[in-house]
This record gives C-alpha cells, structure tokens and sequence, in this order.
C-alpha cells in the first residue's frame, strides 16, 4: 500500500464529501465546491467523518495514482474550508502592479504592459502597487496564475530586480569588474 494514499482524510465539519460512480468526487464547503473526477480504478469512500481512497489493483499505474489521488482529495477539502494564497514582490524601478476588472497589468519596464486575464475561480489584489496576492479554494489554479505572474519577469541574480514569491531567496551575483 502507498503510505500516503492508507491513511484517511479527515473531514471537518461543515463540509460535504460526495462520491458519485465511485471516482467522481464532490467537496463542498464554506468557501464554495469543487469536483474532481479521479483516475479508473482509484475510489473514494465516506466513512463518518472520514474519506478513504482504495485502489483497484497492485499495478504499477494503480500505485502511482493512490497517493497522488489522496492528497488531490485532501486539497480540495482543505480549499473549501481554508482556501489557498500565493504572495509575489515586485523588485524595480517603475516597476508596478494593477488590477483592472479580471486583468492584472504589470508595468515591468517593458515597451508596453503585460496583461494577465485572472482565471475563473481565482482572485487577484495589488497593495502598494508592489505586493500582488493571489487567492482561491482550488490549490492548483492559484499555483498556475501566481506562476504565469512570475514568468514574465522573473527575479534575476544580479540587481534582484523583477517578480519573485515573498519567500523566495533571490542568490545575488557579483558583476564583471573591470581590472
């Protein structure tokens, strides 16, 4: 058995988990629903207030989907209740942020503007025009957008200037000097 995929998923209170056709699974909470349909041969069960995942077989495909699939289920119960963020700083100068409507601008030195259309089911703010903070219930739409942010200019080693997660160590470089 995968050592992730045996143990249980608790489910807190006020959150439905429903199973349909043993791999469609439906979470709702607090912060809104998320469904998921799961690999063949990967099945949920809701005991009380727990979910098990089981696995149809010991092949090789059934047993790199188990954990994986456990720990899908256990995002989505987690994003219903909690939700999910990613922080980003913008290091430059000129260098801003906004957001119109569903399109976040990014004034990042550029002869024009990157547009980045906010995907469905994810939210954008932008503090001091510097700080852009991206939220959501599903743990993979707010890791893409924050990523996507990220690659348009991504911090670099030598001024630190650009995009980087709040967490993120940028290791800076020394420049050619001239003898």
């Amino acid at each position: 058995m995968s050592r992730i995929g045996k143990q249980p998923i608790a489910i807190p209170a006020g959150v439905t988990v429903t199973v349909a056709n043993g791999n469609e699974v439906t979470v709702k909470g607090p912060k809104g629903e998320l469904s998921r349909t799961l690999q063949k041969g990967i099945a949920v069960a809701v005991e009380g207030q727990q979910a098990l995942v089981t696995r149809a077989d010991d092949s090789r495909a059934q047993k790199s989907f188990h954990g994986l699939s456990r720990t899908l289920v256990k995002n989505m119960i987690e994003g219903v209740t909690q939700g999910y963020s990613k922080e980003l700083v913008i290091e430059g100068t000129g260098f801003k942020a906004a957001v119109q409507g569903r399109k976040a601008i990014l004034t990042l030195g550029f002869a024009s503007p990157k547009e980045y259309a906010i995907p469905e089911g994810c939210t954008v703010t932008v503090t001091a025009d510097v700080n852009v903070k991206v939220e959501g219930i599903d743990k993979e739409v707010v890791g893409e957008a924050a990523a996507r942010i990220r690659s348009y200019y991504p911090a670099e080693p030598y001024k630190g200037k650009g995009i980087r997660y709040k967490d993120e160590k940028i290791r800076r470089k020394e420049g050619k000097t001239v003898a």
